[in-house]
């Protein structure tokens, strides 16, 4: 079980990361309508979800999708307000929230491998 999760993230990582590369380079596939919109929505849930891991699975997925979805509407406004649409920077902009997140992530929590209990209710 955990052997097809791990597979799983690393398929749906370069899927994603395939779909920033194709949308930043312009490069015109098929493939392109896939995994670019791919790419915008399962960043910024995943690293919304990467920051609450210790939560309840479902309330976690729930809220990465919420997250994902606002992040993107966000980020679509402000374009269109700003008179400044751009699909490149649109995915740019994910990317650069994403790796913050990743970072925020890392720094708040740690790699993971260290667990400290604090408190008398801790799990």
């Amino acid at each position: 079980m955990r052997t097809n999760r791990t597979v799983l993230t690393w398929v749906l990582a370069i899927a994603c990361a395939a779909g920033a590369v194709i949308a930043l380079a312009d490069i015109h596939t098929p493939a392109r309508l896939i995994l670019t919109p791919l790419f915008l929505l399962v960043v910024p849930g995943a690293s919304v979800v990467g920051l609450l891991r210790d939560r309840d699975p479902l309330a976690a997925l729930t809220v990465g999708a919420a997250a994902s979805l606002v992040i993107n509407v966000l980020l679509a406004e402000a374009m269109l307000l700003f008179d400044a649409w751009s699909p490149r920077a649109g995915v740019a902009t994910i990317a650069v929230l994403g790796g913050f997140m990743w970072v925020l992530r890392s720094l708040y929590r740690g790699n993971g491998s260290v667990h400290t209990e604090q408190g008398a209710g801790s799990r």
